[in-house]
């Protein structure tokens, strides 16, 4: 796994060998940024980070900031690293903990992102939760955009969640990626 653009392109990940892990595939990478672009100055929410592969590219592109929300710790660990060895530190934060507690935090601290985007282990029921938990809207900023990446064996709903709407989808092979945009009243 490598870092596809910006000023670390071809800087290699530390991905740990004891965990299991489905990165998001380098095609899917470079479809979704160019589908978002530019982040150049922009902030970048990574749920369910794993290696913080995505919010690494972002940071790589131009992100001002990117926050990390991972709960295994060996991933963690490796997010730690991967921002040290991409010279990242001064803007990334890194929260271990649970996607779905980390939302309420970061609500509670009143913190809006230009990109979220969110990579839950494929069907294991997390989709929808983390969509309800996102639904609020207060997380993304105004014109921002939320992007979930799923099974296309996992059913997402399309009619509006709260203040969420979905407007469009893409999909490569066996992954979706979705994208959400607020409704704003």
């Amino acid at each position: 796994m490598r870092i596809i653009g910006g000023e670390a392109r071809g800087r290699r990940l530390y991905v740990p060998r004891t965990c299991r892990i489905r990165p998001t595939a380098d095609r899917i990478k470079g479809a979704f940024f160019n589908i978002i672009q530019p982040v150049a100055g922009k902030s970048f929410l990574d749920l369910f980070a794993g290696t913080g592969n995505m919010g690494l590219e972002a940071l790589s592109r131009g992100a001002a900031k990117a926050v990390f929300i991972e709960k295994e710790i060996l991933l963690v660990d490796s997010i730690k690293k991967n921002i040290e060895v991409c010279g990242f530190t001064d803007r990334a934060d890194l929260f271990a903990t649970d996607a779905i507690q980390a939302i309420g935090i970061l609500r509670s601290r009143s913190v809006a992102f230009d990109f979220i985007f969110a990579d839950p282990p494929y069907q294991e029921g997390l989709v929808n939760p983390t969509l309800e938990a996102l639904s609020e809207g207060q997380l993304i900023a105004k014109n921002g955009l939320l992007a979930i990446q799923s099974s296309v064996r996992e059913e997402i709903q399309d009619s509006p969640i709260g203040q969420l709407i979905l407007t469009d989808h893409r999909r490569y092979g066996d992954t979706i990626l979705s994208f959400f945009e607020t409704i704003h009243g």
